[in-house]
């Protein structure tokens, strides 16, 4: 699903409670039956999350990176998991490498990696295209696609409209905080979800 809103609509905060890192003011959230109050440390093992920030440690190398956070989550064989997504995000001969020489985005990539290590039920991403060139931004439908077919579930934000049509089952718009617009994507055209957008905007 993406998830489209003007900036201050309430997107990032949306995604930071189902990430458990923020509690709801009301409601409830579960996630593969998890409170994610009650049970904030199991709900946040079935979710993977990239923010506009990497959010990875500078100091150590891409591998490193991946390495502690595979202890964080338990992962078994971290390592030959973590080289496998190296090379999956093309940054298998950055391996080495600190995390901070990295371009911003090698980073998103290795973010996206990390996002992935722990094979997540729901994947997070918070305009994960910031900082990816084309090539970039096709390994992330790619693995968007393969996180799919996998059986998991993926929520993004973005504020290109046409990647949200091309790389969603349904698309979402908030506004002050409430879902205001939602769609299949099957059947819809650009110039449709153009005009639902500026119609949630005014």
């Amino acid at each position: 699903m993406a998830l489209l809103g003007a900036n201050g609509s309430g997107k990032t905060t949306l995604l930071r409670i189902l990430a458990a890192l923020i509690k709801p003011d009301t409601g409830t959230v579960c996630i593969g039956g998890w409170d994610i109050e009650r049970d904030a440390q199991q709900a946040r093992h079935l979710v993977g999350f990239v923010t506009h920030q990497p959010y990875l440690y500078d100091e150590l190398t891409a591998l490193e990176n991946l390495l502690f956070f595979g202890r964080m989550y338990a992962v078994k064989r971290p390592r030959e998991r973590a080289v496998e997504l190296l090379e999956r995000v093309g940054l298998a001969k950055r391996a080495g490498e600190r995390a901070g020489a990295l371009s911003r985005g090698q980073a998103q990539r290795l973010a996206l990696a990390r996002a992935l290590l722990h094979s997540p039920q729901l994947l997070l991403l918070d305009e994960p295209d910031t900082g990816l060139d084309e090539e970039g931004n096709e390994l992330l439908a790619t693995l968007l696609q393969e996180h799919i077919e996998r059986g998991g579930t993926t929520l993004f934000t973005t504020h290109n409209l046409e990647r949200a049509l091309k790389l969603s089952d349904r698309i979402g718009m908030l506004g002050s905080g409430r879902v205001v617009y939602q769609q299949e994507t099957g059947g819809l055209e650009l110039g449709g979800v153009r005009q639902a957008y500026q119609e949630v905007l005014r």
